[in-house]
C-alpha cells in the first residue's frame, strides 16, 4: 500500500526544481493577466458607476470582441504549437517562419472581423436584448453599444500584431516582456478610463466611449513597446535577426501547420461563439441577467488567472520537453502540472467564494442585478477546481499537436452538450437562469472523464517538427 501510495505521491507532486521551473513561466504571464483582469475590473466599475445601460452596452460589444480575440489566439496558436517545437531544436528559422504564418493568419482574421462588426454589429448586439426588458433601456442599451463598438474596432489591429509577437516571445521562453508591457498597456488604460469616463482635468465626460478610446490607447503603446524591444534585442531573439527580408513561409509548411492548426482555429472560434450563444440563451431571461453575468465575469476573469496562466505553462514547457523528444519526462511534466493547476484553484476557490457577496456592491446597478451576479460568482468558484482540470487537459493534448481531439474536446462539446443544455432549459422550461447555470456547469464532468482518459492514455506524446 505505501509503495503504491509513494508512486502516486511521485507522479503528480514535482520537487522544488520542478515547481521553480514552472512558476518561472507561470508567474509573469499570470502577472500580465492577473494586473490586465484587475484593471479590466476597475474599468468594469468605472463604467457600471454611469448606470445599468452602459455598462450592459459595454458588455455585450465584449462578448463579441471576445470571439474575435480568441480567433487572434486559435489562429497564433496553431503556428505556436510547431514555435515552442522550433525553439526546443534551436532552429531559428523554423521560428521565424512560424511567427509569418502567424502574421498572415491574423491579418485575414482581424480585416474579415472588421468587416463584419461594421456591417453587422448592431444586429449582433440586438440578439441580446430579447429578454423581458423595458424597451426604452433595451434602445439606450443598443446605442451605448455602438459608440463602444466602433470606437474599439480601431484597436484590432494593434491587438493583432502584440498577438502575434508576445505568443512568439513566450513559446520562445521570453515571458518578463509581454508582462512588463502588458502592465504599462493596462496602467494607460486605467488613468485613461478614469480621465475620459468621468471627464476629468478639463476633459470631455465621454462615458463607454471613454472606456473605448482608453483601451485603444493602451494597445498601441503595448503593441510599440514588444515591437521595438523584441527588435532591439535581436541577439537574444535571434528569430528578429531578418524577420521581414521576406513574408513568404514555406509551402511544407504551411501545409504542416494548416493540418495541425486549422482544428485549433476552428476550436477557439466556435468555443468563444459557444460562450456568446451561451451568454444569449442566459440573456433571455431579461438585461438584469446582463449585467449580473458581465459583474460575475469581471471577477471570475480575476481569478481564473491561476489556471489559465498554468495552461498557457503546460502547452511552453510540455511542448518544449516533445520537440527535444525526452517523452518521459513531458508526460511525467504534464502529469505534476495538472496536478498542481487544481491544486492552486482549489485554493483561490475558496477566496472567491468569500468575496461573492462583497463584489457586486461596487457597481451602480439594481437589487436585481447585483443578487445575480453573487450567486453567478458562487457558482464558478465552487465549479473552479474542475475548470482548471480540464484546462490544463486541453493544454496537454494540445501540445502534441493532437488539435482534431481538441476541437472534439472542446468546441464541439460546448455547441453539443453546454448550449443544447442552456437553450432548452431557457426557452423551454421556467427554471431559474441560476439553475440553468449550474447544470451548464455539471454537463462539464463529462469532459473531465474524457480528458482523464485521453491524457493517461498519453495519445498526445509526438514531436511533430522532426
Amino acid at each position: 500500500m505505501k509503495t503504491k501510495k509513494a508512486t502516486i505521491f511521485s507522479r503528480l507532486i514535482g520537487d522544488r526544481q520542478f515547481y521553480k521551473m514552472v512558476l518561472a513561466v507561470a508567474v509573469p504571464i499570470m502577472l500580465q493577466n492577473g494586473i490586465t483582469n484587475f484593471v479590466g475590473l476597475l474599468d468594469n466599475i468605472m463604467i457600471g458607476q454611469i448606470g445599468t445601460e452602459q455598462m450592459s452596452g459595454a458588455a455585450i460589444v465584449n462578448q463579441l470582441i471576445f470571439v474575435y480575440n480568441l480567433c487572434i489566439f486559435g489562429g497564433v496558436s496553431g503556428a505556436g504549437i510547431f514555435t515552442a517545437q522550433y525553439f526546443g531544436q534551436k532552429d531559428a528559422e523554423g521560428v521565424r517562419n512560424t511567427f509569418r504564418f502567424k502574421l498572415w493568419m491574423a491579418l485575414i482574421l482581424t480585416t474579415i472581423t472588421i468587416v463584419l462588426f461594421i456591417t453587422a454589429g448592431p444586429d449582433l448586439v440586438h440578439m441580446y436584448l430579447k429578454g423581458e426588458a423595458d424597451s426604452a433601456n433595451a434602445s439606450a442599451t443598443l446605442m451605448y453599444s455602438r459608440q463602444y463598438l466602433m470606437i474599439m474596432l480601431v484597436g484590432l489591429p494593434p491587438f493583432m500584431l502584440g498577438q502575434v509577437y508576445a505568443s512568439t516571445l513566450r513559446e520562445c521562453g521570453e515571458t518578463v516582456l509581454p508582462m512588463k508591457a502588458g502592465i504599462i498597456s493596462v496602467l494607460i488604460n486605467l488613468v485613461f478610463n478614469y480621465l475620459l469616463i468621468y471627464g476629468k482635468f478639463g476633459l470631455p465626460a465621454l462615458g463607454v466611449r471613454g472606456a473605448a478610446i482608453a483601451t485603444v490607447l493602451s494597445r498601441y503603446a503595448e503593441v510599440c513597446i514588444i515591437v521595438f524591444w523584441t527588435h532591439h534585442h535581436s541577439e537574444k531573439n535571434t528569430f528578429a535577426k531578418g524577420l521581414y527580408h521576406t513574408l513568404k513561409v514555406p509551402g511544407f509548411l504551411v501545409q504542416k501547420i494548416l493540418l495541425k492548426g486549422t482544428p485549433l482555429l476552428l476550436n477557439e472560434t466556435l468555443w468563444a461563439a459557444g460562450m456568446a450563444m451561451l451568454t444569449q440563451c442566459y440573456s433571455v431571461r431579461g438585461l438584469n441577467v446582463v449585467a449580473g453575468l458581465n459583474i460575475s465575469n469581471t471577477i471570475n476573469n480575476v481569478f481564473n488567472i491561476v489556471f489559465i496562466a498554468l495552461g498557457d505553462s503546460v502547452a511552453i514547457i510540455v511542448g518544449q520537453l516533445l520537440g527535444s523528444g525526452d517523452m518521459n519526462k513531458a508526460k511525467e511534466t504534464a502529469g505534476k502540472m495538472i496536478a498542481f493547476s487544481v491544486t492552486c484553484c482549489s485554493a483561490v476557490a475558496l477566496v472567491m467564494l468569500l468575496m461573492a457577496p462583497l463584489f457586486p456592491r461596487f457597481y451602480n446597478t439594481n437589487a436585481e442585478a447585483r443578487a445575480l451576479a453573487k450567486q453567478f460568482i458562487m457558482v464558478t468558484a465552487i465549479f473552479m477546481p474542475q475548470n482548471a482540470f480540464l484546462h490544463a487537459c486541453y493544454f496537454t493534448l494540445r501540445s502534441g499537436g493532437k488539435t482534431v481531439i481538441t476541437f472534439l474536446f472542446d468546441s464541439v462539446f460546448i455547441w453539443c452538450v453546454s448550449v443544447v443544455i442552456a437553450f432548452t432549459l431557457s426557452r423551454y422550461t421556467a427554471l431559474p437562469v441560476i439553475v440553468i447555470y449550474i447544470m451548464v456547469q455539471f454537463g462539464d464532468m463529462i469532459k473531465c472523464l474524457v480528458g482523464f482518459i485521453l491524457v493517461k492514455k498519453g495519445i498526445w506524446l509526438q514531436n511533430i517538427v522532426s
